[in-house]
């Protein structure tokens, strides 16, 4: 599905750029229907090199006769955005936002727009391997929802969910959850330096060990408790790793972590919102 639609994205930053660089590669939107409002001059010189696109320094130029706006900026900057933006909005566009922590209401009000779905992608999404979650206020279309799913899907994958609570478990879950992956990745190649491969060996190994493990997983859809038992031999290597993972805490510490980033996007949904009222 092509997106015959003039798109603004407001912020020109790394999650920005790979939105656009996806968009355009599968053909899903025409360079000529796209706008980038970047306050770094170098930045619009590249972005504008690079993509063929259109750029400006100003928000307020660039949703001029635009159909989606996509807003993808730090939330620190959020509110500076937001009264720029106040009413400047027309009633039939559609914002689309990939700002961490910022709340539907907070949109909502700072906006004062009804059109508004709030996304939270993770890293990933910036080689097409992404996990989006999102949601859309009452006011969003059908098409507008096609729309929507077209463009986060360019990242990866595309989840939609009713309610705006599951947003926050995202952010714990796949939104933190890279980061805890690659912690993990970390580890193993420290372990496998360890006991004596090079660092180069070890990082290869340790990579395609977990490509292949996800991707046997995906292919079998079997419960990963019944792939672990299969690689575990009676008294062998696996179960004596596996068994002082278990006595360290390992799967404790992980459900642990994720609900801890999960009640800490709560804590920063409501520091964006009294920041955004203030």
């Amino acid at each position: 599905m092509q997106l015959n639609e003039r798109i603004a994205f407001i912020g020109g930053g790394a999650m920005a750029e790979a939105i656009l660089k996806r968009l355009l590669a599968q053909g899903l939107v025409d360079h000529k229907n796209v706008v980038v409002s970047e306050p770094i001059e170098e930045r619009r010189i590249y972005l504008d090199n690079t993509y063929r696109i259109q750029t400006v320094a100003r928000n307020r130029d660039a949703i001029q006769g635009a159909s989606i706006v996509l807003l993808a900026i730090k939330p620190q900057v959020l509110p500076r955005v937001l009264t720029e933006l106040h009413s400047q909005l027309e009633p039939e566009m559609l914002v689309i936002s990939i700002v961490a922590g910022a709340r539907i209401r907070t949109l909502l009000n700072g906006l004062n727009h009804a059109k508004i779905v709030r996304s939270m992608p993770n890293t990933p999404a910036q080689v097409g391997k992404g996990m989006t979650v999102w949601t859309a206020t009452t006011a969003v279309t059908e098409k507008d929802r096609e729309h929507a799913q077209v463009i986060l899907e360019a990242m990866g994958e595309a989840m939609y969910v009713a309610e705006e609570n599951y947003l926050d478990m995202a952010t714990g879950l796949s939104g933190s959850g890279p980061g805890f992956v690659f912690m993990f990745i970390e580890a193993l190649i420290d372990a496998g330096v360890h006991i004596g491969f090079s660092r180069h060996q070890a990082t290869r190994l340790v990579l395609q060990t977990l490509e292949g493990s996800v991707e046997l997983m995906r292919q079998t859809g079997e419960h990963p408790a019944m792939l672990r038992d299969r690689v575990t031999s009676p008294g062998g290597t696996t179960a004596a790793g596996a068994i002082f993972l278990e006595r360290s805490g390992f799967r404790g510490a992980i459900i642990d972590a994720v609900h801890a980033a999960y009640l800490r996007s709560k804590e920063l949904g409501d520091l964006s919102e009294r920041k955004t009222k203030e």
